[in-house]
């Protein structure tokens, strides 16, 4: 069978797709953290300079005891965060109800509902509060047999 030549219509819709490519590129390479190309685009490093350097760190706790006692309930663990989190972290906080697996220590696949606790604060005060988060994640290990209480820290830009 012979090919056709294309028609106008198809040679639009190629036109069309190579523009939206085209326009869509610089926020490929900001998402990918190279240089994009010269186009008179806000670049990745413009939007990396606003805000000032913080620290999100993130806590992942399961609500499933390992002693087979009932699971930590909504208020108990938000009764948790009002005594053992909020006095070290005033300025605000943030808490997601999940569902969570992990490896226990016996080998075994653990799913469980979980919450995770997001926590910003400045860069510079990182050794202050890295103190406060380990004595919360101990904190939650005693109170509800926990076998751990996993952390997560990534550098950021936050601008408030």
């Amino acid at each position: 069978m012979p090919l056709r030549p294309p028609t106008t219509r198809t040679r639009v819709a190629f036109a069309a797709a190579g523009l939206l490519i085209a326009a869509g590129a610089p926020t490929a390479y900001a998402t990918l953290g190279e240089e994009a190309p010269s186009s008179g685009a806000v670049t990745a490093g413009a939007a990396q300079s606003r805000g000032k350097a913080y620290v999100e760190t993130r806590l992942f706790f399961g609500t499933e005891r390992p002693d087979g006692g009932p699971d930590v309930t909504d208020r108990q663990f938000m009764a948790f965060v009002d005594k053992e989190v909020t006095p070290g972290f005033p300025a605000g906080l943030t808490v997601q109800e999940g569902r969570g697996q992990w490896r226990d220590a016996n080998g075994t696949i653990e799913r469980e509902r979980s919450y995770e606790l997001i926590l910003f604060y400045p860069a510079a005060e990182a050794g202050l509060h890295d103190a406060r988060i380990e004595r919360v994640r101990e904190a939650y290990r005693k109170a509800f047999g926990q076998e751990s209480v996993a952390r997560l820290d990534e550098p950021t830009r936050a601008d408030f």
